[in-house]
C-alpha cells in the first residue's frame, strides 16, 4: 500500500514561492496499477521522487506498507527504498560494463543478500522478461527494448511491495513501448504490487486501474481505465 496525503512542495522563485505540488492525494493498494500524466514541469517527477523517498515534502504524509515515512530517519528511509521500492527509470540506467544478469545480481549484492538463491532469482526474472538467452550480454549488445526489460527485471529483484516507473517508454517506439507497459502492469498485478507509472503517453491508459492528470501541481480526480472498473480513486487538492 502506498498512501500520499496532502503532499505540498514549494521552491523559492525570486522573492516569491512557487508551488510544485499543491495538496496532492494518491492512494494505491496492493495489486493496483495507476498512471500519472502531465506536461514537462507539471510536478510528476517530484511526486514520484516523494513516493520513492528520494525527497521530503514541505507538507503532507507518505505511508508505505503502513509505515509513516515522515517519521523515518535518513538511514531508515534508505533501507525502506532498498527493501520496499522498485524503480524503473526512463532509459534503464544500466551499468555499461555489467552483463544483464550482473545488473540484477548487483542489487542483491548491495543489500548484502547475493547468494545462490539470489542468483537463481536473477536468472528467473530475466527469463520472465524474455531475456533468458541474453543474460550474458552487455547493454551495448542489447536493443533499447531489451535494456528496458533488464530495467524491469532489476526493479523486481529485491521483491518490492511498491513499484515506481518514470516514463519507462519515452525512448521506445510505439510497439516496443506497448510491450514494456504491458509487461510492467502484468508483473505488478501478478506480484500484488502497488504501482505508479509516470507517463506522457495517453495511448496506454487502458492498461491502468486509474489514470490521473497532473497540471500546475494539482492532481486531478482519476479516470478509470478498462483494466478495472471498480478501483476506488482519490482526488488532489
Amino acid at each position: 500500500m502506498l498512501d500520499l496525503h496532502d503532499i505540498t512542495v514549494t521552491v523559492p522563485d525570486g522573492e516569491a514561492t512557487l508551488s510544485i505540488l499543491r495538496g496532492a492525494d494518491l492512494q494505491v493498494g496492493a495489486g493496483e496499477v495507476v498512471s500519472v500524466s502531465g506536461r514537462s514541469g507539471s510536478g510528476k517527477s517530484t511526486l514520484l521522487a516523494i513516493a520513492g523517498l528520494l525527497r521530503r515534502p514541505q507538507q503532507g504524509t507518505v505511508t508505505l506498507q503502513g509505515r509513516d515515512a515522515n517519521a523515518m530517519s535518513e538511514r531508515e528511509r534508505t533501507r525502506a527504498r532498498r527493501d520496499l521500492i522498485g524503480i524503473i527509470y526512463q532509459s534503464a540506467e544500466l551499468f555499461p560494463s555489467l552483463s544483464a544478469i550482473q545488473q540484477l545480481e548487483l542489487v542483491a549484492h548491495i543489500s548484502g543478500s547475493l547468494d545462490a538463491a539470489a542468483r537463481e532469482r536473477a536468472g528467473s526474472l530475466l527469463g520472465i522478461v524474455g531475456l533468458g538467452d541474453r543474460r550474458d550480454n552487455l547493454p551495448g549488445k542489447l536493443s533499447g527494448g531489451e535494456r528496458q526489460r533488464v530495467g524491469v527485471a532489476r526493479a523486481l529483484m529485491n521483491e518490492p511491495s511498491i513499484l515506481l516507473a518514470d516514463e519507462p517508454t519515452a525512448s521506445l517506439d510505439p510497439d516496443r513501448g506497448r510491450e514494456i507497459m504491458e509487461l510492467i502492469t502484468a508483473e505488478a498485478r501478478r506480484r500484488n504490487l502497488a504501482a505508479v507509472v509516470v507517463t506522457h503517453d495517453p495511448a496506454h491508459r487502458d492498461l491502468f486501474d486509474r489514470a490521473y492528470d497532473l497540471a500546475a501541481g494539482t492532481l486531478s480526480s482519476p479516470s478509470t481505465g478498462s483494466a478495472s472498473g471498480t478501483a476506488p480513486g482519490s482526488t488532489g487538492a
